[in-house]
């Protein structure tokens, strides 16, 4: 036991002197490290800051200007050049096109006016209004026995694998002037010379670098001189401890340099930006300056493609804002091809439109109550308009609200409140219609403007002779079509055009037709009357018989107890249904020409001894269609077989009893009838009874109604 505990006394004893042997030997080789590192500083030192200068001055020949920054001795610049425009260099041969607005396109990238870049090394470009100019970089020979070339750069440095490590692991400076990577954010080295930074870009950027390189360069020759009058005085270890001074001041000198810049390009850069928003909002003003805003369009477009190491320079003018889109339409509405529906879905006002291709608004239904001048603003192009069954007033038409839209052709209002015709309808309006409004009069500049107007309703207003003026329809030099039914009018309105071609009045309260109602309508070819008060006594011998276009006459529901006479030699169409005609006048159709085609005698008063065979003459070879049913004939009125023309007999609802064989057809005659369609039904005929030759000149039996029958 004793000689165990023995070995491990002097086992233990051996390995506490090892272990302190180590510890000192350790220590030595520190200070060894340090010692050398201490020797190889001021060996190295004067090397590295004479390659540092070299790159310096190189870089400054590479981008020599015509005019180089002159500096005094106190540091302060006389003058600098005023552009990169002016550097000197050889055009390019790379494959350049000029861009627009100064720009360079690069091998497909894009590169804005006067942008820095560097293709490969040892070859730096400048974009010079669409122009690139590049310049290759001379390398100047190294003394020193090695030399190598860094990532990045294309010229050879002096080169010591040992000493380069160590250098980079406690120097503040070894960064290459044209690398491309960036510096870290506290890199205490002074900016680089085309490296591009965030706060910093353009042509102000670029020269006030460069008076920062050449200060420093200054600076550097000036402390090179007098260090080298002191070092070989002074010790190594306080020359050392001097050169990492210095390196600091020159990194707090670089660190304040850097802040005045940058604060000084964000005071530019704001005022800039403020300038430039406004000179932006007064282009948006002008409606006219479309040129501006593609020119901008082009240029964000522009922006989008580039890429790579590209400076971008700031836009000249900010992304305009988007317009406010307008709410969208309700669901219910319609949008189809060139037209907008909003057909009943309860609007309160004109929805907010932009479509300059829209030609076509229906608005039916809704609860508008105005038309407001700027309502049509987005929407010049309109050709129609319909406003029907809203709730607009008059005083809620703004007094331009229409006056823009050039291309109106046709505006309907019916079922609004309107009192009077809207002002300012555009002239090339042809057609208006005001239906079932409020009228109260329309005086002589009502309708002064519409020389185009063509269709023109006014049914179911106010108006009457006493607030229609009489030169109310002057101005309407192309009007065809008027429609004033549903009015309080006691007489033909007065002033009609010339070119009126349709004329309806029906439910009025007219009694009376003048010689002078149709005096200047010599084109006119409709007149209905019906549902007036118009007896044959109050119609003038001469107000319509020399009309040479009047075809068609409806004086229905009037109070006329016999056929007038005097109607129009051009006459085809009558309508008399409703009245009390008892009496068809002898020869009151003989002096038409070419002859009436259509005679409607329903519901009259009509029995046999009011029509006689004189009562058509004249009409027996042109009358096509004859209504005589709801009357009181007992019997087929005489001169139907003479009828050669006739195609539709209407004889149902009268008294007759019987059908004779000769009072259809006419025996003596060979050839077919033309007639097609004969009513014999609800009368109190004995269908046995009728002769089978009564309707032998029929073409077809199943033409012929002749049930149900009344029982007697």
């Amino acid at each position: 036991m004793q000689a165990v505990g023995l070995l491990y006394f002097l086992l233990l004893n051996s390995l506490c002197f090892d272990l302190a042997q180590n510890e000192r030997n350790e220590t030595s080789a520190r200070q060894r490290r340090r010692l050398h590192i201490r020797r190889f500083r001021k060996g190295s030192s004067s090397n590295h800051r004479s390659n540092r200068q070299s790159r310096i001055e190189h870089a400054a020949r590479t981008i020599q200007a015509p005019r180089l920054p002159l500096v005094n001795v106190d540091d302060s610049i006389v003058e600098i050049y005023d552009s990169l425009v002016d550097l000197r260099g050889e055009e390019s041969s790379y494959n350049v096109l000029p861009g627009k607005k100064g720009h360079c396109s690069v091998n497909g990238m894009i590169m804005y006016n006067k942008a820095v870049w560097s293709p490969k090394p040892c070859l730096i470009c400048l974009c010079s209004n669409g122009n690139v100019v590049c310049d290759e970089t001379i390398c100047h020979p190294q003394t020193c026995p090695r030399t190598r070339i860094p990532d990045g750069e294309c010229c050879p440095v002096c080169s010591d694998i040992d000493s380069h490590s160590l250098l980079n692991s406690i120097s503040l400076d070894d960064k290459p002037e044209f690398s491309g990577d960036s510096p870290e954010p506290n890199d205490p080295s002074e900016p680089l010379l085309m490296q591009p930074s965030p706060n910093r870009e353009g042509e102000g950027q670029f020269l006030r670098r460069e008076e920062l390189r050449f200060k420093e360069e200054e600076i550097h020759k000036r402390e090179e001189k007098q260090k080298k009058k002191t070092e070989e005085e002074r010790p190594k270890d306080a020359q050392l401890e001097d050169g990492e001074a210095e390196v600091e001041k020159k990194r707090k000198l670089y660190e304040e340099e850097e802040r005045r810049i940058k604060e000084e390009e964000l005071k530019r850069r704001k005022q800039e930006e403020k300038n430039e928003k406004n000179l932006n909002e007064a282009r948006l003003l002008n409606e006219g300056d479309e040129e501006d805003e593609e020119d901008e369009e082009e240029e964000e477009e522009e922006e989008d493609v580039l890429r790579g190491d590209v400076f971008r320079m700031p836009s000249r003018f900010p992304i305009p804002v988007p317009p406010i889109e307008a709410p969208p339409l309700p669901s219910a509405c319609s949008i189809s091809d060139n037209t907008v529906s909003c057909v009943n879905v309860k609007l309160t006002q004109i929805p907010p439109i932009t479509d300059p291709e829209l030609t076509n608004l229906e608005l039916v239904g809704n609860g508008i109550t105005s038309i407001p001048d700027e309502a049509f603003n987005g929407i010049l192009n309109l050709e129609r308009i319909d406003f029907s069954k809203n709730n607009i007033s008059s005083s809620g038409i703004g007094p331009q609200a229409f006056k823009l839209l050039k291309k109106l052709k046709r505006l309907y209002l019916d079922g609004n409140n309107l009192l009077q015709i809207p002002p300012d309808l555009p002239p090339e309006l042809e057609e208006l219609k005001v239906n079932e409004n409020n009228l109260q009069a329309i005086d002589e500049d009502s309708l002064s403007e519409l020389k185009n107007l063509v269709t023109l309703e006014m049914e179911g207003n106010q108006l009457s002779e006493a607030n229609v003026s009489p030169l109310a329809f002057k101005s309407l030099k192309s009007l065809t079509y008027l429609r004033l039914g549903r009015n309080k009018f006691r007489t033909i309105p007065q002033g009609l055009p010339a070119s009126i071609e349709e004329l309806y009045l029906e439910n009025n309260q007219i009694e009376e037709i003048t010689e002078l109602c149709f005096n200047h309508t010599r084109n006119i070819n409709v007149i209905v009357l019906r549902n007036n008060k118009i007896d044959e006594s109050r119609i003038a011998p001469l107000a319509w018989i020399n009309q040479e276009n009047l075809e068609s006459i409806d004086l229905s529901y009037n109070k006329l107890y016999h056929v007038p006479s005097y109607l129009p030699k051009s006459l085809l169409h009558l309508v008399l249904i409703g009245n009390q005609i008892e009496r068809i006048p002898g020869y009151v159709f003989g002096h038409m020409e070419p002859g009436l085609e259509y005679l409607y005698l329903s519901f009259n008063r009509l029995n046999n001894d009011g029509v006689d065979p004189v009562s058509f003459f004249g009409a027996y070879h042109s009358l096509r269609e004859f209504f005589l049913d709801h009357n009181d004939l007992k019997t087929i009125p005489f001169g139907i077989p003479e009828m050669k023309a006739l195609h539709f007999l209407r004889l149902n609802d009268n008294k007759i009893r019987s059908v004779p064989p000769e009072r259809i057809c006419n025996s003596e005659d060979d050839g077919d009838s033309s007639l097609e369609h004969l009513h014999l039904e609800n009368n109190y005929i004995n269908t046995r009874e009728i002769s089978p030759y009564a309707f032998s000149c029929i073409r077809s039996y199943s033409s012929i109604v002749l049930k149900p029958q009344k029982i007697k």
